[in-house]
């Protein structure tokens, strides 16, 4: 065989690392050439670095004509709960069978900022989040006996090996058993408080009012393990208090009362009710005290409050949140247990806690809105913003550009506010019929770039949807204004 003399083989070897290395700078910057000069073909890109938000991009199938709107539960009869109808006209949702509905853009927008509010929340008094199965095997029911005891209301399969399992409408065996399953838990390391956001499946007899009652749904369910009964009601408060902390936030009138337990369990029970006409729940509460108690847990023939013996006043409400203190209900069938400061073997003191996800979302477009219009909780507006632009070919076309130049510097000068701006680009369109598209959709703010804009300096015409106000604003004072909005 050949041999090549060391000196040669380093110098080779250099040689070819060279040639690779001059190679790989001439591809990058050929790379940077061609990136460069290839220009973006979409409008509807990631703000900040000069692409804009437009209206016409957007997946939105709109049914503004109250005969066209769809539903699979019936007739038009079936559409007498307002953000239903409303929710189905503007194109926020769409039916996919009885009781499911297929979540479009603006909604799910609206969702993911209403998850980031709970996640404040619930990581303020300590939460955790994590995600289970939906997929829940029977086996785990059947401890509980919820596998008999929730009947028909549960979704069930089986498997090609026939194991049976159901599609869980809450998940306190699941989180049990995980919890069971750590063999090495001291009393230090408590308390957990778990939680997840996750679908749930419930087989509703008769789905009905859109995302208020359907077969599946969003949820919050959190579930606190404590080391004393005592520990376990001040869990039971904290969470209570963050719930409070949430509806306050989104500007809901929500009203915690006293609950019957159910088919859950437990010891104490307390439902967050939001007033509204169409609720499916009557609690009571008393103008003279602080009592309050969902009228199923009252006896039929007490008219009088029975802490104060004031009157009681009865209302309707839509139950948005649900909480349970469970005791060792749980945890006693899994064995899910800690060590105590004695060393010795203990249960642990559950809680349970719900929230409604998308039915927090529809309650409150119901309880806000207006026959015609969406109304939004500020900080779950799918867009903070929509601007338009004059109709082309009118009067005052030539402010078109001022409106785009108003975009750019909203986004650039107000930095929560990026994502949040959607320009109305439909300039085929009077702007009259695009400002009724925006009320109806109810976008915080809606700024017109109209004769006013003209002027020098320009002038923009401002509608503020939740207060009703209406302002002329220089380009200052309208960034001045949303300087002021809060995002999630």
């Amino acid at each position: 065989m050949c041999s090549v003399p060391r000196s040669t083989s380093v110098s080779l070897c250099q040689g070819v690392m060279e040639g690779l290395l001059t190679r790989c700078r001439a591809l990058a910057a050929c790379s940077r050439q061609l990136s460069g000069s290839i220009p973006c073909r979409f409008h509807h890109c990631a703000p900040g670095r000069g692409k804009r938000l437009v209206l016409s991009r957007m997946f939105q199938p709109q049914n503004l004509r109250e005969d066209q709107v769809p539903s699979l539960e019936g007739g038009s009869g079936d559409l007498t709960c307002k953000s239903q109808r409303l929710m189905l006209q503007v194109g926020l949702i769409h039916p996919a069978s009885p009781g499911c509905y297929h979540l479009l853009p603006y909604t799910v927008r609206a969702l993911e900022k209403l998850v980031r509010v709970i996640d404040q929340e619930m990581r303020a008094i300590g939460g955790q989040k994590v995600s289970m199965p939906s997929l829940s095997p029977a086996e785990l029911w059947r401890a509980t006996n919820r596998w008999d005891l929730m009947g028909k209301e549960l979704l069930r399969l089986r498997d090609r090996h026939g194991k049976e399992y159901c599609l869980g409408p809450t998940h306190e065996e699941a989180v049990t058993a995980l919890v069971a399953s750590q063999k090495t838990l001291s009393y230090k390391q408590l308390p957990f408080l778990l939680y997840q956001v996750t679908r749930k499946f419930r087989d509703e007899p008769r789905p009905r009012f859109g995302l208020l009652r359907g077969r599946e749904f969003y949820m919050k369910d959190m579930y606190t393990f404590d080391s004393s009964p005592e520990a376990a009601r001040q869990t039971y408060g904290l969470v209570c208090d963050a719930y409070s902390s949430l509806f306050a936030r989104l500007g809901l009138p929500c009203v915690k009362v006293q609950a019957g337990v159910g088919s859950i369990g437990g010891t104490t029970s307390h439902e967050f009710q939001l007033p509204a006409d169409v609720g499916e729940d009557q609690f009571a509460v008393c103008p003279s005290c602080s009592f309050s108690a969902n009228v199923e847990t009252l006896d039929l023939s007490q008219t009088n409050c029975p802490a104060c013996q004031g009157p009681l006043t009865e209302t309707k409400g839509i139950e948005v949140g649900h909480t349970f203190y469970l005791g060792t209900k749980y945890s006693s069938v899994f064995n899910a247990q800690f060590t105590n400061v004695h060393g010795k073997p203990s249960l642990a003191e559950m809680g349970c806690y719900g929230l409604g996800v998308t039915r927090i979302l529809a309650a409150a477009i119901e309880v806000l809105s207006t026959e015609d219009c969406l109304r939004w909780p500020g900080l779950l507006a799918p867009y903070q913003v929509c601007l338009i632009p004059p109709k082309k070919g009118s009067k005052e076309e030539v402010a078109a550009e001022l409106a785009g130049h108003l975009y750019d510097h909203i986004t650039e000068a107000v930095p929560q506010l990026r994502g949040e701006v959607l320009l109305d680009d439909r300039t085929h369109l009077t702007i009259g019929n695009r400002l009724k598209d925006a009320n109806k959709f109810g976008y915080p703010f809606v700024i017109i770039a109209g004769k006013r804009a003209l002027e020098a300096p320009a002038h923009y015409e401002v509608w503020c949807q939740n207060t009703g106000e209406v302002v002329f604003l220089t380009k200052e004072g309208v960034v001045g204004l949303l300087s002021q909005v809060q995002v999630v």
